[in-house]
């Protein structure tokens, strides 16, 4: 099992050899993400290690939105993957799928309406 991150989510990824079913909190990963974009990024490192049809993917996902969510689970799918056979540790690399992606929400700020916005200024 391992961790995979991105923004708020955190999805937790179970690789078992089989037939290539991939689950998503107990759903078929095509209905828990709509978007083709989604998939495509969830499907990535098993495409490009040409595993596809190989493992049974579980993954369970917790926080932050869908987009966050995928990226979580490209992650943690890229470094399942690295466990299972470390000789495919330099095409993911290569990808750029075994780096967490480090950008955050800013914080909101005192004195202000977010985290750049200020409160609206009248002169008179």
């Amino acid at each position: 099992m391992t961790v995979g991150r991105r923004k708020e989510a955190v999805a937790r990824v179970r690789m078992i050899p089989g037939t290539g079913v991939m689950l998503i909190n107990h759903r078929p990963y095509e209905e828990y993400f709509p978007r083709e974009a989604w998939r495509l990024a969830v499907r990535q490192p098993l495409l490009l290690t040409h595993q596809l049809g190989k493992w049974d993917v579980r993954a369970s996902i917790a926080g932050g939105g869908l987009t966050g969510q995928a990226g979580a689970v490209r992650l943690g799918l890229a470094r399942a993957l690295v466990q299972v056979d470390p000789a495919l540790r330099s095409v993911l690399r290569g990808a750029g799928l075994l780096t967490r992606d480090p950008r955050m929400k800013e914080r909101k700020k005192y004195g202000q309406k977010g985290a750049r916005k200020r409160f609206q200024w009248t002169k008179r």
